[in-house]
């Protein structure tokens, strides 16, 4: 999907109808790798090696096609700036698509 650079739309900020540079913005961070319930952590604890049953990090079944992650795109984010009084803001919702440019083909 192709978006223009420049669009004109409402400006919450001045309240009235300005001209706006559209940006495209990834659409999260990643979380750390030493977060509560992590994998990680919990080697670091020593939870994953050693003799007897290991629990929640003990063998598993292979996982069913069910579980398995099904979305093949991600929402785009796309950032607004208001080129009059230079704020910024979001979008309502991002659209679902493959591949997304701002101002190019």
């Amino acid at each position: 999907m192709i978006y223009p650079k420049k669009v004109k739309r409402y400006c919450p900020y001045c309240k009235k109808h300005t001209e706006h540079k559209i940006e495209l913005v990834s659409t999260g961070h990643k979380r750390g790798t030493l977060k509560r319930g992590s994998i990680d952590r919990a080697k670091k604890r020593g939870k994953a090696r050693g003799y007897g049953n290991l629990g929640k990090w003990g063998s598993k079944p292979a996982i069913t096609k069910w579980k398995r992650k099904t979305k093949a795109t991600k929402k785009t984010n796309l950032l607004y700036t208001c080129q009059t009084c230079k704020k910024a803001h979001n979008q309502k919702k991002g659209k679902r698509t493959s591949k997304v440019t701002v101002g190019g083909t």
